[in-house]
C-alpha cells in the first residue's frame, strides 16, 4: 500500500511543526539507509528542539541565526536554511528515491534486512508493498535466487500475519512513544497493549473517530513514523514503523468511538467477558450501559466483577528508593541526583550503588561506602529538608550472604538486596540464596526478583510464593523495577504480593537524572497489580520509610 505524497510548500510557509517533520523524516530514511546512530540522534534531537521552539525557526534559519538553538550545528543549520528557502530538502528527495522506504519497512516487518529486501524487490521488478504482496501471491518469490521453499513459506506466512502478531515484543516505553506520537498527530487515542501499560506490547493501536475515514487514513500514511501501509480497509489500516513494528489504525464513526476504544484497548479475555458491547460515543457511556463501573485500562487483563480499587497514582510517590550515581555505573553525581529528585517534588531519594561482586560494572567496597556517606552528608546540608538516603544495592553471594560487612550494612538507611549472577540456577538453590539474604537484619527490599530482561532473558526459577512468605516474616519489601526492559516484578506478580500483604516498592533503578522519569512505568506496573497507595512503601513520609528500614 503506497503512502501518500507530501505537498511541499515554498519559501516562508514552513512552520516549526513542518520543519520538525522534515527532519524526523530525514532521520527515518537515514536509519533505513544504515547511517550512523549518532547522526540519527542528532537529527531527532534537532527535530524535537525545532518543535519546541516558540519563535519561527524558518526566520532564524533565513537570518543565519538558527545555530543559536541548542543542538543545531552547522550541518543541520544548512539543511534548515534550505528547507526555509525552498520548502524542500534535496537529500531527503534523493533518499526517498534510492532507499525505497516502503519496501525496506515491509522487509523489517517480514524479518528481512534492507539490502536483501531491495535485492528481492529488484529481482521481482516491484517498487511498492502492494506489488510485493501480489508477486508473493502469484508464487513468483520462488524464482528469486536464494529463496527456497522454506524461505518462501516463511515470507508468505509473515505477509499474512495480523497486526497483533509482532515478531518481537515492544517495550512499553517505546510502544507508548510510537503510538502516542501517532495518536497526537492525527487527533486519536492510544489503544491496545500500550494503553494498558503492558510490559510486553504486541497489539499497538490508535483509534480516531471520523465520519470520513479516508482523510484520517491518508494522514496516518503520511506520518514520518509510518514508513509504509501494509493493509488498508474501509475504516482501518495497518502501518509499519522504521523498526518494522506494525500499528493498527481504527476509524469508527463518532457515535461508536467509546465502543471501539473499549474493544481496541483489550485485552481480548476481558472484552469477551463483557459480552455484546453497546454502541456509545464514550467509554464511560459504554460502562454505564453495561451497568458496571468504569475500569482503569491497567486492570483490563482478565474478567472480574465488582468495583476496581482506588489505584496508586504517580502523584502519591514521595521518593525513589533505588538509584545509581557515578560511584558505580550511574551518570549523575550524588548532588545532581538529589537536586533532580527534589525538583520532581520528592521528599527523599536513596542512593543504591552496586557492590564489587557485580563485576560487570564498577562496584563499591566498605571504604567506598563510607566515603560516599561523607559526600551524601555534604549534599544533604545543601538540599535540606530534602533527604538523600545512604543506601546500597548489595549483591547476594552464592551462599546467601551479602557483599558487604555487617557493620557497614548496619550504618545504611536503605538496603536493596539483589541477585545478579546465577540467574539460571535451579529453583531450590536460587530460592535458598534469596530467602537467606532477605533474612539479613539490614535487608530493606528485594530488587528485581525474577531477573528477566524483555526479549533477552527469561524470568529465573525463583519460587515467588516462598519469597513472599519470607517477606511477610521479615518485613522486607519487594520491588517493581521501572527500567523499561525489566518491569520486575510484573503486574500479575505484584498482585500476588499485594494479595499476600507484602509491601511493594515502586523504583526506577535510575542510572541518570533522566532515568528518574521511569517512575511512571514502575507505578503503572504496580497499578496493573492492583496496588493502592497504601500498598506502596514510597508513598509514605520519610520517617515511616526509615522506621520500616530499621524495623
Amino acid at each position: 500500500m503506497s503512502r501518500g505524497t507530501r505537498d511541499e510548500p515554498g519559501r516562508g510557509t514552513l512552520d516549526n511543526a513542518a520543519l520538525a517533520e522534515r527532519l524526523e523524516a530525514f532521520a527515518t530514511l537515514l536509519e533505513l539507509a544504515g547511517s550512523s546512530p549518532y547522526a540519527l540522534r542528532a537529527f531527532r534531537r534537532a527535530s524535537q528542539t525545532v518543535r519546541e521552539t516558540r519563535v519561527s525557526v524558518a526566520e532564524l534559519a533565513l537570518a543565519g541565526r538558527v545555530d543559536e538553538l541548542r543542538g543545531i550545528g552547522p550541518g543541520i543549520a544548512a539543511r534548515l536554511r534550505e528547507l526555509a528557502e525552498t520548502g524542500r530538502l534535496a537529500e531527503l528527495d534523493e533518499l526517498e528515491r534510492t532507499v525505497q522506504p516502503e519496501l525496506v519497512a515491509l522487509g523489517r516487518y517480514l524479518g528481512v534486512g534492507a539490502k536483501r529486501m531491495l535485492a528481492i524487490s529488484e529481482a521481482l521488478g516491484v517498487r511498492t508493498a502492494d506489488a510485493f504482496r501480489a508477486a508473493a501471491r502469484e508464487g513468483r518469490l520462488r524464482a528469486v535466487p536464494g529463496i527456497g521453499p522454506k524461505t518462501e513459506a516463511r515470507l508468505r506466512t509473515n505477509l499474512d500475519r495480523g497486526p497483533d502478531e509482532q515478531r518481537r515484543a515492544v517495550t512499553v516505553d517505546r510502544a507508548r512513544a510510537l503510538v502516542g506520537d501517532i495518536a497526537d498527530a492525527i487527533g486519536g487515542t492510544m489503544a491496545g497493549d500500550p494503553r494498558r501499560w503492558a510490559d510486553e506490547c504486541f497489539q499497538l493501536r490508535v483509534v480516531v473517530a471520523a465520519e470520513d475515514p479516508d482523510a484520517v487514513v491518508e494522514a496516518f500514511g503520511r506520518l514520518p513514523s509510518v514508513v509504509a501501509l501494509v493493509e488498508r480497509g474501509a475504516r482501518r489500516a495497518v502501518g509499519v514503523s522504521v523498526e518494522g513494528t506494525s500499528v493498527e489504525l481504527l476509524v469508527p464513526e463518532p457515535a461508536a468511538l467509546g465502543t471501539e476504544l473499549v474493544r481496541a484497548t483489550g485485552a481480548t479475555a476481558y472484552v469477551d467477558a463483557l459480552g455484546l458491547l453497546p454502541v456509545a460515543a464514550s467509554e464511560e457511556a459504554v460502562y454505564e450501559a453495561l451497568g458496571i463501573p468504569w475500569c482503569p485500562p491497567e486492570l483490563r487483563e482478565e474478567p472480574f466483577s465488582g468495583t476496581p480499587p482506588v489505584l496508586v497514582e504517580l502523584d502519591d510517590i514521595r521518593g525513589d528508593l533505588h538509584c545509581h550515581t557515578t560511584w558505580s555505573d550511574g551518570r549523575a553525581s550524588v548532588l545532581e541526583l538529589g537536586r533532580a529528585a527534589r525538583d520532581l517534588g520528592y521528599d527523599y531519594v536513596a542512593v543504591c550503588d552496586h557492590t564489587r561482586n557485580v563485576r560487570v560494572v564498577p562496584g563499591l567496597d566498605a571504604d567506598d561506602v563510607r566515603r560516599q556517606g561523607e559526600e551524601i552528608a555534604v549534599a544533604n546540608d545543601e538540599l535540606a529538608p530534602f533527604r538523600i538516603l545512604r543506601g546500597i544495592e548489595v549483591d547476594i553471594l552464592p551462599d546467601g550472604s551479602l557483599d558487604l560487612p555487617d557493620d557497614v550494612l548496619a550504618e545504611l538507611e536503605w538496603v536493596q538486596v539483589s541477585l545478579h549472577a546465577g540467574q539460571r540456577e535451579p529453583r531450590d538453590r536460587l530460592t535458598k540464596r534469596v530467602v537467606e539474604a532477605m533474612r539479613h537484619p539490614a535487608a530493606s527490599c528485594l530488587s528485581h526478583p525474577k531477573g528477566r530482561i524483555v526479549n533477552h532473558r527469561r524470568p529465573n526459577a525463583l519460587d515467588l510464593d516462598a519469597v513472599l512468605e519470607v517477606a511477610l516474616e521479615t518485613g522486607v519489601a519487594v520491588e517493581t523495577n521501572g527500567l523499561p526492559d525489566r518491569l520486575d516484578l510484573r503486574g500479575a506478580e505484584v498482585r500476588r504480593a499485594v494479595s499476600a500483604g507484602v509491601p511493594i516498592v515502586a523504583s526506577t533503578d535510575a542510572h541518570s537524572v533522566r532515568g528518574l522519569g521511569n517512575m511512571r512505568l514502575a507505578v503503572a506496573t504496580a497499578r496493573r497489580g492492583w496496588a493502592t497507595a497504601a500498598d506502596v512503601v514510597n508513598t509514605r513520609p520519610l520517617e515511616a520509610v526509615l522506621a520500616r528500614a530499621r524495623r
